[in-house]
């Protein structure tokens, strides 16, 4: 009932072999440091990437190589969609990525994939992986430890720390996200909260119609499967596990424990 398989389809995932499909869907989260500092990350040139430093002009990955976007020439469409698009000397740069002007990079290990747009004001520390045709806005703050699949969202002031983010998984606007999974397709509502940290202390348990189930995890925020919803200004108690479908209705806090496929909370 609360095994990986049961909450995510990780055909197209990028990442799977992140996910044990017969492990709890949480045990992911107890892999994700390991997975992310065994990954082979990119060398960013430092002169027009600095390290810890807002980006004094807009810059341009291509084929694993940095470009002043001075020489060329950006459609900034939908990202998303894959029409974020970038021209240099009459020729289109296929997959390219843009880091706009203001946006911030702190240490060397981030990997950020084709197609990917991160507005200035951003704040990205690393090891972050960002998957391809992915947006980040301006003001998100990605605290480390943070992975994206591809055509993702994190939104205007949206925090994450320690998170997964599955294929189309989107916090758009004002969200926080701590040891957390969204699934795949899985959109969050303007001012949803993840709370990830008990007030009393103590691992965090999930309660189950089988009974009470120990994580072993002392923060734990929420997981959603695909397809999943919340309202806008939601919360989730630590330790809120959503099915495939389910739907966390506005203004609503969702208590801790499994909520099963197309459940809706009010």
């Amino acid at each position: 009932m609360l095994t990986t398989k049961s909450f995510f389809d990780l055909a197209e995932f990028p990442h799977a072999s992140l996910f044990s499909p017969e492990k709890p869907v949480w045990d992911a989260l107890n892999t994700l440091k390991l997975y992310m500092d065994e990954h082979s990350y990119p060398e960013n040139d430092t002169d027009l990437l600095p390290n810890g430093a807002p980006l004094l002009s807009t810059t341009v990955i291509y084929d694993d190589t940095t470009i002043d976007a001075s020489d060329c020439n950006i459609v900034f469409g939908d990202t998303c969609k894959g029409k974020l698009t970038v021209e240099r000397d009459g020729h289109q740069l296929e997959g390219a990525s843009v880091i706009m002007a203001g946006a911030i990079l702190i240490g060397k290990r981030i990997d950020i994939g084709k197609g990917v747009l991160v507005e200035g004001g951003a704040l990205i520390k690393s090891p972050a992986i960002i998957g391809d045709c992915t947006e980040v806005r301006q003001g998100a703050y990605l605290r480390g430890y943070c992975l994206t699949g591809k055509r993702c969202v994190v939104g205007h002031t949206t925090e994450v720390k320690h998170s997964i983010f599955l294929n189309d998984a989107k916090a758009g606007h004002f969200a926080y996200l701590g040891d957390s999974i969204l699934g795949q397709d899985a959109n969050l509502g303007a001012g949803t909260k993840f709370a990830n940290l008990k007030f009393l202390g103590g691992n965090v348990s999930i309660q189950t119609e089988s009974g009470m189930v120990d994580t072993g995890r002392r923060k734990f925020g929420a997981i959603l499967g695909d397809q999943a919803q919340t309202g806008c200004n939601s919360v989730t108690n630590p330790g809120t596990i959503i099915g495939k479908g389910g739907i966390l209705m506005p203004n609503t806090t969702a208590p801790s424990g499994y909520h099963s496929p197309k459940t809706i909370i009010r």
